[in-house]
């Protein structure tokens, strides 16, 4: 079965990531994306725009960051 990528030419503002990552990781990313028949880059997009984040705009299972100066807001 073929990947699937995106429709040619549908890129706006195309840019290469140019990360230097973990080999285990890499592979696991790209295992993953095989198997929901899709290719790394459509899959890292999708992560990204699913991806849950908090109040702080950040993951929830990152430690949070600290809030010191921070105002507190009525919930009433």
């Amino acid at each position: 079965m073929a990947i699937r990528r995106r429709e040619r030419g549908t890129l706006v503002d195309p840019v290469t990531l140019g990360w230097v990552v973990q080999k285990q990781q890499r592979e696991k990313f790209i295992a993953i994306a095989e198997r929901a028949d899709v290719s790394a880059a459509v899959l890292f997009e999708q992560v990204v725009d699913h991806l849950e984040l908090t109040d702080q705009g950040i993951p929830p299972w990152m430690p949070s960051k600290n809030r010191d100066g921070e105002l507190p807001i009525d919930s009433d």
